[in-house]
């Protein structure tokens, strides 16, 4: 869950790096928290089937846009590629396919372009 608050606390930086279990811990919450949502936008009957949309799963994801689209930006300047290799994404099928790959891949291990290995630097910190 610490994860997921950094990744919101750092809501519009897109500057930096983020480690692998940041960025994944965030997608992992992000995902139960918009479950969650959803079956209470259908049991609140604020979910409209005819465009899929509910109520307040819609909100809370025009909520967390931004911190969503900082975070995979730094998980990408971990792996030493520019925030500009999300839009790869909108090509159809390789494209999502492609970033996927990209933001599994491990941390550069030392310091690159966009700031120190954020790995080291939390290895550090627990000493």
């Amino acid at each position: 869950m610490n994860w997921y608050l950094t990744a919101l606390q750092k809501y519009v930086v897109f500057q930096g790096r983020a480690r692998r279990k940041e960025y994944w811990f965030f997608t992992l919450f992000n995902m139960l928290i918009m479950i969650g949502l959803l079956v209470i936008d259908v049991y609140a009957g604020k979910f409209d089937q005819q465009t899929g949309f509910g109520l307040f799963s819609t909100l809370y994801s025009l909520g967390v846009f931004l911190p969503s689209l900082a975070v995979t930006i730094r998980r990408l300047h971990d792996t030493g590629r520019s925030g500009w290799w999300i839009l790869l994404s909108i090509i159809p099928i390789i494209g999502p396919i492609a970033v996927l790959f990209f933001l599994i891949f491990d941390s550069e291990d030392l310091e690159n372009e966009y700031g120190p290995n954020p790995k080291l630097d939390a290895d550090r910190l627990h000493f």
